[in-house]
């Protein structure tokens, strides 16, 4: 899901091969968060950036009684969506660029999108706009502190999640290339938050579902303290 972007990087997002799904704990959690805080029946929930739509069949059974629309910039994740959700729809993260009116969304999913963008800045002027005043902004992005980033780093190897180019991986675990423009700490995403607008309800943590098998379970614990947690959950309001 993006803005603007210049023609090397459309191709990159429009590739079938780039993975669009993040991992079904993390969707479940963000759910849960989600469902608490929803009030009345029905609300729209706009999932901003769907991709291929697994995250929303993943939060389905959690958000029961609202009406969920996808929305992505990619034609490719669009039609793999549709095979997901009842309702997707192409739009962008440009001033206008979302086909909703202004202040009509009850909450907008916004899961491992910021961190591909180019302008984030005008993307959550976009999101403010389609958000009611008071409405909910569930927010997931990789955590540049995670555990095992602090212990890489120290060590003088690439963080994960971070990337230098878009052809390959250099100096980082891992095998695939997804895209990563932008990355936050628990600290950065909070105070980048509230220069947008919003008032920052709560910041929890996620496991990612690339770690190992073997250091899984420590994963699951660093989520006790999301500022090393993999993924950073937050749970945003529309000031």
């Amino acid at each position: 899901m993006t803005g603007a972007l210049p023609a090397g990087l459309r191709g990159f997002y429009e590739n079938p091969s780039v993975p669009v799904a993040s991992g079904d704990e993390r969707s479940r959690r963000q759910a849960l968060m989600l469902a608490r805080v929803l009030t009345h029946e029905p609300s729209l929930v706009v999932d901003v950036g769907c991709g291929d739509g697994s995250a929303a069949a993943t939060a389905g059974p959690l958000l029961a009684g609202h009406r969920v629309v996808g929305i992505d910039w990619s034609q490719d994740a669009l039609r793999r969506a549709v095979t997901r959700m009842d309702h997707v729809v192409r739009g962008e993260l440009t001033a206008g660029g979302l086909p909703l009116p202004d202040a009509t969304a009850d909450a907008v999913l916004f899961s491992e999108v910021v961190e591909h963008l180019a302008d984030p800045d005008s993307a959550m002027d976009e999101l403010r706009r389609v958000l009611r005043p008071g409405g909910h902004l569930m927010l997931s992005t990789p955590n540049l502190a995670a555990w095992y980033n602090r212990v890489l780093l120290s060590a003088g190897v690439q963080p994960v999640f971070s990337e230098v180019s878009l052809r390959g991986i250099h100096g980082r675990p891992g095998s695939q290339v997804v895209g990563h423009l932008r990355l936050f700490t628990a600290r950065a995403l909070r105070s980048f938050l509230t220069a947008a607008g919003f008032e920052v309800v709560t910041l929890a943590g996620a496991p990612f579902h690339g770690v190992p098998r073997p250091l899984r379970l420590l994963d699951r614990a660093a989520c006790a303290a999301p500022s090393m947690a993999s993924i950073l959950l937050v749970h945003a309001r529309r000031v």
